[in-house]
């Protein structure tokens, strides 16, 4: 495709006065949020951790809608096109376990040692040198993950409204720089808890409508089997037994230990963007159950981002969704979920269904945009620039990166155009940033021998893994899919799972040897930073309904449920 095709496109549909009111109303609403909640955003803790006063449940809502972004909304609906059912894997075992793990074992010490990010973590246990690594990795994975969101947005507004793909980026990415850039974390969570609703009701009328239209779940799958009788898209479990049984061309081992044991894990206990909001809350116990509380709404997520996909197999005409894109009247599966958004909604119900769009999408660039500003502020600029300026200084420099980082974002948006998958280009991201995160913080938190070199050169040996492996698996896919992948059939996200395996295998195996031959701190430093070091708060008084411990359990056998149900 040109580039001057990108700026011309046929619109879809007209918005009506309705239409247009709904979605003025809620750009105003949110800057109107944002002002109003700058006052209460004063010190450093107000504006990167919100104070520390949210509650247990504000905490959680804004842990699940600070990753209900693009990534769900369209990213995933397009992956379910192109996989199937497959892709809930992402929302059940690629989550549920990883959120129980981080309320019940990982959220103490974060919460103890009054960290304001995971690089701030890794400087009390490791030093300055792993620190620093972590936090310029993850500023840039913010950067290019704001961009995502920026680019999801923009194909929106080109296949429904045939608007120009650059106005909408930077008329979205302003909004959201004018209410963080005033509220901070404040402004972000609450627009975040009220983008949480926006986003379930407008995007829940694609799902009821498909299924009207499909004759319900059984009429879909009988669609689809008619319409796609060589693949099965409609089971999670029954075709892993070998990659050549599923359109991921990936087994059941890959996604155990791929997806649920790093990817996930490493997402949901280390990726700022989401713990930051579990930090904000007002006490350990809040903090401890919101990411469980948060579990039950990621459960019923699929619902709204994986059927839309599911039914487009079904209702879509056979010829109009292709890999690239690139004939004439063919849309890519990043457009899936816009196409399904044209063929159901009406005036005032498309309004109402692009403002969930654009609510998912401005939520996601947002938690970048505030994630990025703290570990700059606080991982970057003070202990490496400036590290004796007042308080006041480093909000206004929150408040400063905040434009900065947007405007970058800005530029990484148009780096998404060359991925035939928007789930390609952040499941690569993840592998690159995510997984040896992963197996730098669990070593330090759980064997007290690791060593400050150890966390340092681990970290790093895992991260230039993971970049060579998919520079190798894409310069010569051939050659190379089959050796990390396991398979030569290894799809995108077969292959970034893998990729994370073993970039976090890399990174714990060069752990464990360099802590072997160096020497490691004393026991007395490590206090609050160790589990078997660390006093935490017993529950057994509590009543059994307030244990967090009971609700993970609770999740964690609905979880079982579900994967027998759709087996």
């Amino acid at each position: 495709m040109s580039p001057l095709a990108m700026y011309v496109t046929e619109r879809l549909v007209r918005l009506s006065a309705v239409d247009l009111a709904i979605i003025a109303f809620y750009f105003l609403l949110v800057l109107v949020i944002g002002f109003y909640l700058k006052r209460f955003a004063n010190t450093g803790e107000d504006f990167f951790l919100a104070g520390r006063e949210m509650t247990a449940w504000v905490a959680g809502l804004a842990f699940v809608s600070a990753n209900l972004g693009s990534l769900e909304l369209l990213g995933w609906a397009g992956s379910a096109y192109q996989y199937g059912i497959m892709a809930a894997h992402w929302y059940w075992i690629g989550a549920i376990p990883a959120m129980v793990f981080l309320g019940l074992v990982m959220m103490p010490f974060y919460y103890i040692s009054k960290t304001h990010s995971v690089p701030g973590y890794l400087k009390l246990r490791y030093g300055s040198e792993a620190s620093g690594l972590s936090a310029v990795t993850f500023a840039v994975m913010t950067i290019l993950m704001s961009g995502v969101n920026m680019y999801a947005m923009a194909v929106v507004m080109k296949v429904v409204l045939g608007w120009n793909i650059s106005f909408s980026i930077w008329v979205s990415s302003l909004t959201v720089g004018v209410y963080v850039a005033a509220g901070g974390l404040f402004s972000a969570i609450f627009n975040e808890v009220l983008q949480f609703f926006l986003i379930w009701f407008g995007a829940l009328l694609i799902p009821i409508l498909g299924l009207i239209e499909a004759g319900g779940w059984s009429g879909m799958v009988a669609r689809i089997h008619q319409n796609f009788p060589g693949q099965d898209f409609t089971h999670m479990w029954a075709p892993l037994s070998s990659s050549s049984s599923n359109p991921m061309g990936i087994n059941w081992i890959g996604i155990i230990f791929g997806l649920a044991a790093v990817q996930s894990m490493g997402y949901w206990t280390t990726d700022f963007l989401v713990v930051q909001r579990v930090l904000s809350a007002k006490d350990i116990r809040s903090a401890k159950i919101a990411p469980i509380i948060g579990s039950f709404f990621k459960m019923a997520v699929p619902l709204i981002v994986i059927l839309p996909g599911l039914l487009g197999r079904a209702v879509l005409p056979m010829h109009l969704v292709s890999a690239s894109g690139i004939q004439a009247g063919q849309y890519s599966y990043n457009e899936v979920l816009p196409l399904m958004l044209a063929r159901y909604c009406g005036p005032g119900l498309l309004g109402l269904g692009i403002t969930a769009l654009v609510a998912g999408f401005m939520a996601g660039m947002a938690g970048n945009v505030s994630a990025f500003a703290t570990v700059w502020t606080y991982d970057i600029y003070r202990p490496y620039l400036h590290k004796t300026a007042p308080d006041h200084h480093y909000v206004s420099m929150g408040r400063w990166c905040t434009m900065i980082g947007l405007i970058i974002s800005i530029g990484t948006a148009y780096l998404v155009m060359g991925f035939a998958s928007i789930m390609d280009y952040v499941q690569a991201l993840f592998g690159f940033f995510i997984a040896p995160l992963f197996g730098t913080v669990l070593l330090g938190m759980l064997w007290k021998r690791t060593t400050r070199a150890a966390g340092f050169w681990g970290l790093l040996a895992g991260t230039l893994s993971s970049v060579s492996m998919f520079a190798l698996m894409k310069l010569d896919p051939q050659r190379w899919v089959p050796v990390f992948a396991l398979s030569p059939l290894a799809k995108g996200l077969a292959q970034d799972m893998y990729q994370a395996l073993w970039s976090c295998v890399t990174c714990v195996v060069v752990t464990v040897l360099v802590t072997l031959v160096t020497k490691p701190r004393p026991d007395s430093e490590l206090i609050g930073l160790v589990y078997s070091l660390t006093p935490l708060a017993r529950e057994d008084r509590a009543p059994l309904l307030q244990r967090p411990l009971f609700w993970g359990i609770v999740a964690l056998v609905i979880l079982v449920i579900l994967q027998i149900i759709f087996w």
